[in-house]
């Protein structure tokens, strides 16, 4: 198979069959320079179009690494570039195809500007319509910006490189050692949301589309066939583990996980309620694999990368009126050297995130809820619509037994545990936090769906009138 065949089956595979129409075929490169005139550049090395997704419009480009090796000049760009400007007047998401060398050298500036270009066009289209990049071949240099401007990156775990700069350019570095460019480096690193093989990876989008709304002025709503009342019995076994727990509440167990390489001890990702898509941001203490045993567990803090991680989720489900369902586990913050030269911003971006936000906001105390690092979760304090405790929750500023020690240093052991007795009784239990307002509904755990549905549904016609600014700063 051709590498050109690649690039438009690449398209074929996404879209519903025979939906694909292409947009600018005849397009080759102007540039004449440096030998380009004896070479051929069919579409300029990028497939251009659009086609459906399940029926829904999106803008897809595929770039084709038989033509310059996919290299970028400036017609390539400005396929593209038209192709953002037909999906915003359009509403409709656009989709990235990568497999490139680059910069196209012949075409010197011209090429320089023409990344500059799709920049501009992608920062503009932010928050409008939503943007996925997935990489199959080489995306480096400047190249590797666009899925950094993009909403969502997948990856194909082999034979795909992501960088900014080569590994082996990098100071005491060399592939052997690690492999910056690849698509577990990424992953971890926190830019590519999915890695799999080419054919999951393309499946993988097409899922994920029919959770996202085509536009900021859009819903994201389908039919729902589930039981709206029904009871997730083993909820209370699963809530160390959201990928678990959200997955039962959802409607038919769907839940789509993204970054799930990255800061694993925080979960973000879409579920559907009663046929609505709806942002989940989750602490999770298990990971746990596909037999069903505990791979890693971690401790109930809140760390600065799981922070940033569900900050810019946050952002994203604002930005495109998609509700955000938080299951809150934590009890303090992460303590380490290097995430002390972050933590205190990462978590002032978090709680601005959840404070800035106008969509539907419901928290749910799944465990602990200890300290400022539970104000930072979506807490009612800085702007949940609804919070709900399970009855086994444990709310407060610290630990009960914490608390006694600080405050009654120097006394004997068994005062100590009196007074933590009764502060857990006084100020760190779920019925002094629902007695001062702070939690709207005790519930248990098995009615957790029914409770956040019904939630969601009241909070349908929700408006919010803001103060006038261009932006926060966060």
């Amino acid at each position: 198979m051709s590498t050109s065949s690649k690039a438009r089956q690449r398209i074929e595979s996404l879209l519903d069959e025979n939906s694909f129409v292409e947009i600018g075929a005849a397009v080759t490169a102007r540039n004449t320079d440096f030998d380009l005139k004896q070479t051929p550049t069919p579409s300029d090395g990028v497939i251009t179009g659009y086609g459906v997704i399940d029926g829904n419009l999106v803008y897809v480009y595929s770039q084709d690494a038989s033509v310059l090796n996919g290299t970028v000049g400036e017609m390539h760009a400005r396929k593209i570039t038209a192709l953002y400007d037909m999906a915003v007047k359009m509403g409709a998401p656009v989709i990235g195809l990568l497999d490139s060398a680059g910069m196209r050298l012949q075409e010197g500036v011209d090429a320089l500007e023409a990344f500059g270009e799709i920049y501009a066009k992608q920062t503009m289209a932010s928050g409008i319509v939503p943007q996925i990049a997935a990489v199959f071949g080489n995306c480096g240099g400047g190249l590797a910006v666009i899925p950094g401007l993009s909403d969502f990156v997948f990856m194909e775990g082999k034979d795909a490189k992501l960088f900014v700069n080569a590994p082996n350019t990098i100071d005491g570095n060399e592939v052997s050692k690690c492999d910056t460019s690849s698509a577990e480096f990424q992953s971890e690193s926190g830019l590519v949301d999915v890695v799999a093989d080419e054919a999951t990876v393309l499946a993988s989008i097409r899922e994920l589309v029919s959770f996202l709304p085509a536009n900021c002025d859009e819903e994201a709503i389908t039919d729902c066939n589930d039981d709206l009342n029904r009871a997730c019995a083993d909820l209370a076994a699963a809530y160390t583990d959201p990928a678990i727990s959200l997955s039962r509440i959802a409607d038919d167990g769907v839940f789509f996980e993204t970054k799930a390489n990255h800061a694993k001890s925080m979960v973000t990702g879409f579920i559907r309620l009663d046929g609505m898509t709806v942002g989940c941001v989750a602490n999770r203490t298990a990971l746990y694999n596909e037999d069903g045993k505990v791979e890693k567990e971690f401790d109930s803090k809140l760390c600065a990368c799981g922070a940033r991680k569900a900050a810019s989720f946050v952002k994203f489900c604002d930005a495109f009126e998609i509700p955000v369902l938080t299951l809150t586990n934590v009890d303090g913050f992460k303590a380490c050297k290097e995430g002390e030269k972050k933590l205190a911003r990462a978590v002032a971006a978090l709680t601005a995130a959840f404070a800035e936000a106008t969509v539907p906001k419901v928290n749910v105390v799944v465990g602990k809820a200890f300290g400022t690092a539970s104000i930072a979760m979506n807490s009612k304090a800085i702007g949940a619509d609804m919070t709900f405790a399970w009855s086994t929750a444990q709310i407060g500023s610290m630990d009960a037994k914490h608390a006694a020690q600080v405050m009654y240093d120097g006394k004997s052991a068994d005062e100590i545990e009196a007074k933590a007795k009764e502060y857990a009784e006084l100020q760190a239990s779920v019925t002094a936090a629902a007695r001062r307002g702070y939690v709207d509904t005790v519930i248990e755990a098995a009615d957790t769906r029914k409770y956040v549905i019904g939630a969601f549904e009241m909070l349908f016609t929700k408006s919010v009138d803001t103060v006038a600014k261009k932006h926060s700063t966060f």
